[in-house]
């Protein structure tokens, strides 16, 4: 992929995120920083009965990766079972973001991932692979 279309797709969902705000009467809701640089993410989920995400919204600050990624996770994970949400994986999440990442950088762009499997591992008492 070429560096205009990176950052032509990560600007896109930095300047227009998908679901970024507040979730009115979340069922879950958990947030994480990046102690290094600052970025910040919170995750919110309204999950129904069956375990399925019905919405997911974010709210955070950082860079354009961290939050960019933060939206396209949401986009992604609405409609999931939480079981999916278990086995969803770090290189899914960086395939998301369509574009190689330093090791520095996959810091920002796996926050929003770390943030949803620690939130979805505290519901049920599993632990958390990383």
């Amino acid at each position: 992929m070429s560096d205009d279309l990176y950052q032509e797709h990560i600007l896109d969902h930095f300047e227009s995120p998908y679901h970024k705000g507040p979730l009115e009467n979340p069922t879950c809701i958990y947030r994480d920083k990046n102690p290094i640089c600052g970025d910040e993410i919170q995750l919110a989920l309204k999950v129904d009965e069956s375990g399925k995400v019905q919405e997911a919204w974010f709210e955070g600050h950082g860079c354009a990766i961290s939050q960019a990624a933060a939206s396209m996770l949401v986009e992604e994970i609405e409609g999931k079972t939480l079981e999916e949400l278990r086995d969803f994986e770090a290189q899914q999440m960086l395939d998301l973001l369509k574009v190689q990442l330093t090791a520095t950088r996959q810091k920002c762009g796996l926050l929003g991932f770390k943030v949803l499997k620690t939130m979805v591992y505290s519901l049920d008492g599993t632990p958390a692979e990383n």
